[in-house]
């Protein structure tokens, strides 16, 4: 059965919308006004960085990230050519590979985190109490949880 989502709803949505982007907007705007990469070369940093030594495969970052396979191999290759990451050769596949952080890499990725974390709580923590925080996290902790991906 289908329903049509009454006007609350659809203000719930179109206000969740509209406050990512207000937010990721201001999250981008501070790192490009340091002088820094934006936001999506941090969250993959971060993943490629939590993978350890070894490094990940670029499938597995894929599935963390939610980009498209085009858009990643754009994005590592950006990486690379900055010098943040290396491939590595897969231990368990002699045709594929793994990236791993480079030493850089793990330096900008930490250089970018305070101007990111201030961005954060400029744009969005700032607006909110701890209550406030605390039932948003609730609701959309709901919404995740009854829509996962793969």
């Amino acid at each position: 059965m289908n329903r049509i989502p009454d006007d609350r709803v659809m203000r719930a949505w179109a206000r969740l919308v509209r406050a990512q982007d207000v937010v990721m907007t201001a999250v981008e705007r501070a790192l490009k006004s340091a002088d820094l990469p934006s936001l999506s070369w941090y969250d993959a940093l971060l993943e490629i960085e939590r993978s350890g030594e070894d490094g990940i495969r670029p499938f597995e970052l894929e599935k963390e990230l939610l980009l498209p396979q085009y858009g990643l191999s754009r994005l590592l290759s950006r990486l690379e050519n900055a010098g943040y990451t290396v491939r590595k050769s897969a231990r368990d596949d002699g045709r594929g590979h793994r990236v791993a952080i480079t030493d850089e890499g793990s330096r900008i990725r930490k250089a970018m985190w305070p101007v990111y974390a201030q961005a954060i709580d400029d744009s969005f923590a700032a607006h909110l109490t701890c209550g406030e925080i605390g039932l948003l996290t609730e609701a959309l902790g709901k919404i995740v949880a009854g829509n996962r991906i793969g």
